[in-house]
């Protein structure tokens, strides 16, 4: 019984895990939306808090955040591809059951759950607000406040300032620039509340671009962003993980998810008229990123930020 439940369960998160997203704001979304449902299988001690909080994120770097509130007595890792016991080094480092749940490709056998798994409070919260969004795109609309425009009324702009590098020559504040009422309106920049709990994070945030909306993340084209520069329409992301730190595994995980993030982003951005700027913490991990993604060179600057 436990053997089946097991297979039922890696067939869920395999699905998952290989399910193609859409391009665009919508990518975005349902990355975090597969998030979810892949976190939805497994037991957390938390009530699922930490992964409602990180699901934006890469899914290795929501594992390397979340992975101390699974509940590891109902939870077993089986390492059936070699792939972590080869990395011995990189899996003693993080552990193997992180090292397997992180893997982008999760194999039959991998990890089995003991037991009916519940779906996490916060977790089934989130994914039914999803859904009450999907179905009913008009009533979440006048929940939020806004008013959607007719798609064709759309247009498009280009960023008319480019960023300057973090922490050299900010403009000084000027009043927000007035929104064209005949754009979408989810280009709309909306001042929302930060989804998580990262002080450290939050306060880079709003110290570095600096950030048009102290406190609050905004949302741009079905987007969190983590902040709105200050006298420019430059929208920001910003990273403060101890990638320095990290085993090669988890780096090259990172690395990669990120890159895509970052490129979904900026595309994001520029459909709305905004320009992007990625920030990181630290000289090796911008590296890291243009090792892998040459054409984010004007996008990334290092912060400094500490976690």
């Amino acid at each position: 019984m436990r053997f089946l439940a097991g297979i039922a369960l890696l067939m869920f998160l395999s699905a998952c895990a290989s399910s193609a997203p859409p391009r665009g704001a919508h990518q975005s979304r349902s990355k975090r939306i597969a998030n979810l449902q892949r976190a939805a299988a497994l037991p957390w001690r938390d009530d699922g808090q930490c992964v409602v909080r990180e699901a934006s994120q890469p899914w290795s770097v929501l594992v390397e955040r979340c992975y101390q509130s699974l509940d590891h007595d109902r939870v077993e890792f089986h390492d059936t591809t070699g792939r972590c016991t080869v990395a011995s080094a990189d899996a003693a480092t993080v552990g193997l059951g992180f090292c397997v749940l992180a893997a982008p490709e999760i194999a039959v056998g991998a990890v089995i759950v003991l037991g009916v798994v519940v779906v996490a409070v916060a977790i089934k919260e989130e994914l039914d607000a999803y859904e009450f969004r999907h179905h009913y795109p008009e009533e979440a609309g006048a929940v939020r406040g806004t008013r959607r425009a007719p798609r064709a009324a759309v247009t498009e702009r280009k960023p008319n300032l480019e960023p300057e590098p973090a922490g050299q020559g900010w403009r000084p504040p000027v009043p927000p620039v007035p929104v064209d009422r005949t754009r979408h309106a989810s280009c709309e920049p909306i001042p929302v509340k930060h989804r998580g709990g990262d002080d450290a994070h939050n306060k880079c945030a709003d110290r570095i671009p600096p950030n048009r909306y102290p406190g609050m993340d905004v949302l741009v084209g079905g987007k969190h962003f983590d902040a709105l520069q200050v006298g420019v329409r430059v929208l920001w992301e910003i990273k403060t993980d101890q990638f320095d730190t990290y085993s090669g595994f988890l780096r090259d995980q990172v690395i990669e998810d990120q890159v895509a993030e970052f490129r979904e982003d900026r595309e994001i951005a520029r459909n709305c008229g905004y320009g992007f700027v990625a920030g990181v913490s630290s000289a090796a991990h911008k590296k890291a990123l243009l090792d892998l993604a040459p054409d984010l060179e004007p996008h990334v600057v290092v912060t400094e930020c500490k976690r």
